[in-house]
């Protein structure tokens, strides 16, 4: 397992190198999603997509969006720069 600031060997450049694959997927697993489901709720047709931005490849921020959305922790997702936003409840 990766530690909290290791470099994922298999992904792009980036941020996407610090994105954690395994615990994406374990996530995903957990709650009983499929690329599909993050397909589905990105509004995107390739699941190729999915794929590589969960593997850090690429930096989809439709598929990052539907992820985080979706519940999983942004630790786990090294989100770029320009997603980074404060919340709020109101």
């Amino acid at each position: 397992m990766m530690s909290a600031g290791a470099v994922n060997p298999h992904a792009g450049v980036k941020t996407g190198r610090k994105r954690r694959p395994f615990l994406i997927k374990e996530w995903m697993d957990a709650k009983g999603y499929e690329q599909k489901d993050i397909a589905a709720a990105a509004g995107i047709k390739a699941q190729s997509i999915v794929s590589r931005t969960i593997r850090g490849g690429a930096n989809n921020r439709k598929v990052l969006t539907a992820l985080r959305n979706m519940g999983c922790p942004e630790k786990y997702l090294a989100l770029p720069d320009d997603m980074h936003f404060a919340t709020s409840d109101s």
